[in-house]
């Protein structure tokens, strides 16, 4: 993975979010990767159900917030690299999660710290087919006019109709929804030699459209480590619906409590 020559200077606070309250002194780390034309700001009201020696950090994309100007990414390097090298300098005690789309960025961070011989302790797959498969649910984003992209987008769930519905958010947000999505849609890791060694834990909702579930159970096939599958009540946004099981799911790993089984 590596970042294009053409991209300005990388601000750490700008592509890693650390949302911690204020508490001080090293802890434990959550890094949350959105789902594809997410934003951190997103997810930064998990910050409050977690326990209060957790660290959420959260990556942000190109194409949004302080980094709206840059250039728009085109594959899932340009996503996951930046995160990697931007993380601090104390994030040891790691687990990372992935939504949608943001599964796959988690996925190659994951790959990047084993590398580095700094594994993290456990990578939870959210909504997202296993990183060997096709795209289920391709979206050809490219395809589309604006109004079938925004059609396509509520489909999914998770985001706000009041803000695709409104022409001038349309054209700030559309680009880099179009862009992930192309990333999401092209996507498919093939080095079988190349496996993690970290557990993993796939979550998803039960009725999900986007991501079927034996795409969801075959995460298992790429870590030497334990891996399980958990199913919540809903669709691809299931969390939303479900926060306070989820979240109990995701401290679990985090605490180490035996989520994860062989």
């Amino acid at each position: 993975m590596t970042i294009r020559d053409d991209r300005a200077p990388l601000v750490p606070d700008d592509v890693v979010w650390t949302v911690d309250d204020g508490v001080v002194g090293h802890r434990r780390s959550l890094l949350v990767l959105p789902h594809a034309g997410g934003n951190a700001h997103n997810y930064a009201q998990w910050r409050e159900p977690l326990s209060d020696d957790v660290r959420l950090l959260i990556g942000q994309y190109p194409g949004r917030g302080a980094r709206f100007s840059e250039s728009l990414p085109r594959d899932i390097g340009e996503l996951a690299e930046p995160v990697l090298h931007c993380l601090p300098d104390d994030t040891d005690d790691l687990v990372i999660l992935g939504h949608s789309m943001g599964s796959l960025v988690a996925f190659e961070i994951a790959r990047a710290l084993t590398r580095q011989g700094r594994p993290p302790r456990a990578l939870i797959a959210s909504a997202c087919r296993s990183p060997f498969l096709p795209n289920p649910s391709p979206v050809h984003a490219e395809k589309l006019t604006d109004d079938e992209l925004v059609a396509a987008i509520e489909a999914r769930g998770g985001t706000d109709h009041a803000i695709l519905n409104e022409p001038e958010l349309r054209e700030i947000i559309l680009p880099a929804i179009r862009a992930d999505f192309a990333i999401d849609d092209r996507y498919r890791f093939s080095d079988e030699t190349a496996r993690l060694h970290c557990p993993i834990l796939a979550i998803g909702g039960a009725d999900d459209p986007i991501v079927p579930a034996e795409a969801l159970a075959r995460w298992s096939e790429v870590t030497d480590g334990p891996a399980s599958t958990e199913f919540l009540p809903g669709g691809h946004f299931y969390f939303q619906q479900q926060s306070d099981a989820f979240i109990a799911i995701v401290q679990a790993v985090i605490d180490g409590a035996p989520v994860l089984h062989e």
